[in-house]
């Protein structure tokens, strides 16, 4: 159980932009300061059996900005992006209808981020004639990626409409190569569909940067790549940084740590090139023996060190917001557990549940864009790792056959189902979108979670994150949440859709289920299922999730 102290020295560095409020706990009756939105007061049973939500049937003044029809995207290592595509000869059908699935329920496709650490070894031929080829050496290790104008059809397989960010080399130093890479990328791509280049992966990994030199380097080459190529307005997305901010904040090294906002303070925005920043966030890691020992279901699927350790972000994602506007901050890359996950945690529908709950807590602290991360184990990421070859566990789906499994979808694809019905945009529906606001809770044991949407219907999300395994053999517990206060009709029934499987410990998605279908074909299969209630009375099984249209 996460005492009382530790929960309140947690929040009570919330942003100060935010509702304070309190919230008392029936099973310990010390009270704690929560950065809320829509809850007012929060009662939970010792048992935590009961979750009763009060707050406003309307739009509250705290909650967050507009939800982004692109918050659910992707971004996919540079070097595995055809295993995940495909090429214009063989078009991986099972990555495309997975991608259509989710542009169906937004009406806008994910955004697709090219990058990750091996596009700082990856290089332009404009006389290659396969569109990418990956040097392995002898021992196994990826040296470098080369790619040809035949990537820009593997490109063009995406479905119509998709924004990309091309992530080009910095760790060469090789500006030229940088230059050629995105000259290539603006001429080889449809028109409008890049969104922004990123110069380097996770710059606080290598060359011993600090912000200053950083940015002399970066804002260099973004207004020389931007003046060579007539670009107008901001094309660059800055930073990409892995290291967590230190905590608390004036520890040693905090304030020269390489990040979005010190590399802002350093001047990385001179000329007007940096149309958003993004930083990187992986929870656990297997990438030494210490954090494999914590990277656990368990450890995983909680709520309240979900919290504790995006907060962390909160002071920076304040900042860049009012420098750069409401929707300029993105975690550009991020996934459960770093160096290709774990098997068993990763690969499971409890990872379904901590993306699910991750993603709308990151967007209730106004993350615009969420891209997780999708690829292979790398040899020269870390001589410690536990993973070698193949593609990750934390991987939404596997595209094609490799070491550590045949192709197939895992339930985390899910999780981007329900999220994408949360902030979809159909004609009719009003032009201002959605906007969402945490209501957190069961402290004790981060356990029962619930969100709001504020949008025609008003929608909550409410989530269960008490681990069940399908090798259980006592019942299935579950809570009810009570949310009687935000209906403004009690006797309107109000419907039900749920995100479940037979266990936290899944690995299956023909078993794990949005709304009584499967897509473990990338296809939906089954019967749409919606219940309908009335009472505001909402039964979650433990390890499950349901979004409630009110």
């Amino acid at each position: 159980m996460h005492g009382n102290v530790t929960t309140f020295d947690t929040y009570k560095h919330c942003n100060l932009s935010r509702l304070l409020v309190k919230l008392t706990m029936h099973a310990a009756p010390a009270q704690v300061l929560l950065c809320l939105g829509i809850v007012n007061l929060l009662t939970v049973s010792a048992s935590i059996s009961t979750l009763k939500l009060s707050g406003p049937a309307s739009i509250p003044l705290d909650a967050s900005h507009t939800l982004s029809p692109v918050l659910a995207s992707f971004s996919i290592e540079t070097a595995f992006f055809e295993e995940f595509v495909g090429n214009s000869s063989a078009p991986n059908i099972l990555t495309r209808n997975l991608l259509e699935n989710l542009k169906s329920r937004t009406g806008v496709p994910a955004d697709i981020r090219i990058g990750g650490i091996t596009a700082d070894s990856t290089y332009w031929n404009a006389s290659q004639t396969i569109s990418l080829t990956n040097f392995i050496d002898s021992s196994g290790a990826l040296q470098n990626t080369t790619i040809g104008p035949g990537f820009w059809n593997s490109v063009a397989l995406l479905p119509e409409g998709t924004k990309i960010i091309m992530n080009l080399d910095l760790q060469d130093l090789n500006y030229a190569g940088a230059l050629a890479m995105a000259n290539a990328t603006f001429n080889g791509v449809r028109e409008n569909q890049l969104f922004a280049f990123e110069i380097g992966n996770e710059p606080d990994h290598y060359l011993s940067f600090t912000p200053q030199n950083y940015t002399n380097i970066w804002e260099s080459w973004a207004h020389n790549i931007s003046d060579t190529l007539n670009i107008r307005g901001p094309e660059f997305q800055v930073a990409a940084t892995a290291d967590d901010p230190l905590w608390p904040y004036n520890a040693p090294g905090a304030s020269s740590q390489l990040d979005c906002v010190s590399a802002l303070a350093a001047g990385v925005n001179k000329h007007n090139n940096v149309k958003s920043c993004s930083e990187h966030t992986y929870q656990y890691s297997v990438c030494d023996p210490p954090r494999i020992v914590v990277a656990t279901l368990p450890n995983l699927v909680n709520h309240t060190r979900l919290a504790m350790y995006l907060d962390l972000w909160q002071p920076r994602i304040k900042s860049v917001r009012e420098q750069l506007g409401p929707d300029s901050f993105a975690i550009g890359e991020y996934n459960s557990v770093s160096c290709s996950g774990k098997d068993g945690v990763s690969n499971t529908f409890g990872q379904a549940l901590w993306l699910l709950d991750t993603t709308l807590y990151a967007a209730s602290l106004n993350v615009s864009r969420m891209y997780i991360h999708q690829g292979g184990p790398l040899a020269l990421q870390s001589q410690t790792q536990l993973n070698h070859g193949g593609l990750s566990f934390y991987n939404l789906w596997y595209p094609v056959q490799n070491l550590n499994g045949p192709i197939q979808v895992f339930p985390s694809y899910s999780a981007y189902l329900f999220v994408t019905e949360i902030s979809n945009i159909y004609p009719g529906r009003q032009s201002n979108g959605s906007t969402i606001t945490t209501a957190l809770g069961d402290q004790s044991e981060g356990q029962l979670v619930a969100y709001g949407f504020w949008d025609i219907p008003t929608k909550l999300a409410l989530l269960n994150l008490q681990i069940f395994n399908q090798t259980q053999a006592t019942p299935r517990p579950s809570a009810t949440f009570d949310i009687s206060s935000f209906l403004k009709d009690p006797l309107k029934p109000v419907t039900i859709r749920r995100l479940q499987a037979p266990g936290a410990d899944v690995k299956l998605a023909n078993v794990t289920t949005w709304a009584g279908q499967n897509y473990a074909f990338g296809i939906a299969s089954g019967k749409l299922t919606e219940e309908r209630i009335t009472g505001g009375k909402i039964s979650v099984a433990a390890s499950e999730a349901a979004l409630v249209i009110v």
